[in-house]
């Protein structure tokens, strides 16, 4: 269905409509009607018959072949996609690795004989025979070429990896058992894997490669050798290592008593430091508190203060996808809700067991 473009078209007014998902060199016949807005359709025109084509070509008109490129090279070839059907002509273009398409995507051919370059890169990973498409998209309509490429040689190179966070050094202390690690690797060919394991037990695979993020690590008390490997598609791997050791949080007045200690600044100031580490150690940045630093015996302990502390911890269980603590009295009110031992006891113990 076209709509008119005016409510009330005068006689013999042109309408243009492009019918596009035809398949070219294909002869499609065409009969149109025209419908008024109380929905009276009128009788159908002559038959009118056309091969379809294609609005845009793509030059070579045959498959590509690379040649043989060595491991950690590269080779370039360029298309010519032209405009052969007037008017505008927008697409892109797509294919799959060990080819891509690094110039001339998306493109945009204003007019009947308009031209534009699409550079694709060959890099091989393996040595081997690679085959893929590359395919040229516009107005619905695609055009492919087979493009094809040999690697050769042998990968001798090592990949480099890095740590980067929590720390860069070689050496990190902690109060937390978890942690997540964060860094950088790269390869001549490619990083096809990161893994870490710790020598105190413990292993799995990190999500992404050029940056990497291992999440979940579980630590034990006292010294844990973090190792990072990089794997490429060879046989090649490179470490890193980062040596952390774990104690358990100590706090003053451990544990607060029931109706006998008496909850002071000190107290709330030494559990934020440590959700703070917690945090980090999850990959969240230090929690924004209410009334930032607590005087002893000047800034009286709020509700508001308690509620933050079980916002802060809460956010860290769910990044590290544990279930989070269940408090007692949860909706802590202020100035109604008497900030208890048990409910500091509570998040030290919450801390701890992140």
């Amino acid at each position: 269905m076209v709509a008119s473009p005016t409510p009330s078209p005068p006689p013999n007014q042109t309408v243009t409509f492009r019918l596009t998902g035809l398949s070219a060199g294909a002869l499609y016949f065409v009969s149109i009607t025209a419908v008024d807005i109380f929905g009276n359709e009128s009788d159908c025109s002559a038959v009118a018959s056309a091969v379809a084509r294609i609005d845009f070509a793509v030059a070579p008109a045959t498959g590509v072949n690379f040649g043989s490129v060595s491991l950690g090279n590269s080779a370039d070839q360029v298309f010519t996609v032209s405009n052969t059907g007037g008017g505008t002509v927008s697409g892109g273009v797509s294919t799959s690795g060990p080819f891509s398409a690094v110039a001339g995507s998306p493109f945009s051919l204003a007019g009947l004989g308009a031209t534009e370059t699409v550079t694709v890169r060959f890099r091989p990973i393996t040595a081997a025979t690679a085959t893929a498409n590359v395919n040229f998209t516009a107005d619905g309509d695609v055009i492919s070429r087979i493009v094809t490429g040999i690697g050769i040689g042998s990968d001798i190179t090592p990949p480099t990896v890095a740590i980067t966070a929590p720390t860069s050094n070689p050496i990190y202390n902690t109060n937390s058992f978890a942690l997540t690690l964060r860094g950088t690797a790269s390869d001549n060919v490619g990083v096809s894997q990161v893994t870490w394991s710790n020598s105190a037990g413990g292993n799995g695979t990190a999500t992404g490669t050029t940056s990497w993020t291992a999440s979940g690590i579980v630590l034990q008390v006292g010294t844990n050798v973090l190792t990072v490997t990089a794997r490429d598609g060879s046989t090649n791997s490179a470490t890193a290592t980062l040596t952390v050791t774990a104690t358990p949080l100590a706090f003053t007045d451990d544990p607060l008593v029931a109706e006998s200690t008496v909850i002071k600044a000190a107290h709330v100031m030494e559990v934020r430091a440590a959700i703070d580490a917690v945090r980090l150690a999850v990959g969240l940045a230090p929690f924004d508190w209410t009334d930032p630093t607590l005087t002893p015996e000047s800034t009286p302990v709020k509700a508001a203060h308690l509620a933050d502390l079980r916002t802060a911890l809460d956010q860290a269980y769910e990044v590290a996808g544990r279930a989070a603590p269940l408090y007692t009295d949860p909706d802590a009110l202020a100035e109604f809700t008497l900030i208890k031992a048990i409910h500091l006891n509570e998040l030290r113990r919450a801390v701890r067991g992140l």
